[in-house]
């Protein structure tokens, strides 16, 4: 268990997780196969090429599912009862097949349960494209929204 429990949690603390992953074109299909998603923007490279991107783009809820995962080591894992909500979800670039993702969560709110026994944290959790481009470190954020969750408190 690495998560944090509420009371480690501090509002304003922005929280850059290590972990990375590079989406390939089989995770990618195997998303979209598996939440039965055929829209070819994703799975037809001569649709895609056609269009104003030129090439497939990831599924966006992929993309926001993998934020949420590479966030989870630093944060809930373990310590969590229940995320509570996803909301303002956005994806102001798209994510494209070899491209590698990093996440931050900054945590904006935090609360005890109107029992004292838990408490209810929010995270503002950003995606980026890394090392898009011609070699140099640029990043791209390419999806933001607000997790909610309902944390364990360490005392309890």
């Amino acid at each position: 268990m690495t998560g944090l429990y509420y009371e480690e949690f501090e509002v304003g603390e922005t929280i850059e997780h290590e972990k990375r992953r590079t989406v390939s074109e089989s995770d990618n299909q195997t998303f979209c196969d598996t939440t039965m998603n055929q829209q070819p923007l994703h799975l037809d490279a001569e649709f895609a090429s056609e269009t104003q991107f030129g090439e497939r783009l990831v599924n966006g809820l992929y993309t926001m599912a993998l934020a949420v995962g590479l966030t989870i080591p630093d944060t809930t894992d373990g310590t969590i009862v229940a995320n509570l909500s996803y909301d303002e979800v956005e994806h102001p670039n798209p994510t494209f097949h070899g491209d590698t993702i990093r996440a931050q969560s900054t945590v904006t709110d935090k609360r005890e349960t109107s029992d004292g026994e838990r408490g209810i944290v929010t995270m503002h959790v950003e995606a980026f494209a890394v090392n898009r481009g011609d070699g140099e470190t640029d990043e791209t954020l390419v999806c933001e929204f607000d997790r909610t969750a309902l944390s364990l408190k360490r005392d309890a």
